[in-house]
């Protein structure tokens, strides 16, 4: 979709901090994460809610979050995961994503109140995403 901000991500056309590419999905780091490594999986194909993307792509999609979360937990050395996703409300682009926000123990993120940081540099944010494409296991 012409319009659309990740569709430009995924198509190269918008720049992004590129975490995976591969035929189930793209992931890129948020540029407003709620923590360092904060990362978004989209589908490549535009899907504006989770109702809109296909059935047979469920499980590949899903599996790239699954494999994300542990990307991110074991490349940043997270606690754990926080996994989420909006449909429609408090979806701020139109295109279904779905967040994987590493967490650890005390760091003060509170119900669905998500403080938002910035990288220091886009230096900062490849080292972040290069971290979790490191850890990424094959699908």
């Amino acid at each position: 979709m012409a319009d659309c901000l990740f569709c430009g991500i995924v198509s190269g056309s918008v720049p992004g901090f590129v975490v995976a590419d591969e035929p189930a999905g793209f992931a890129f780091l948020d540029t407003r994460p709620v923590f360092k490594g904060h990362t978004l999986v989209v589908p490549r194909e535009h899907a504006v809610v989770l109702a809109d993307l296909p059935t047979d792509q469920l499980a590949p999609y899903f599996g790239l979050v699954q494999r994300l979360s542990v990307a991110v937990e074991e490349g940043l050395g997270a606690g754990g995961t926080f996994v989420a996703m909006n449909n429609k409300v408090s979806q701020s682009v139109a295109h279904l994503h779905t967040h994987v926000v590493p967490r650890t123990k005390g760091d003060g993120l509170r119900g669905f109140f998500w403080p938002r940081t910035r990288y220091a540099s886009d230096d900062e944010a490849r080292e972040y995403a290069g971290k979790i494409s490191a850890a990424l296991r094959p699908g």
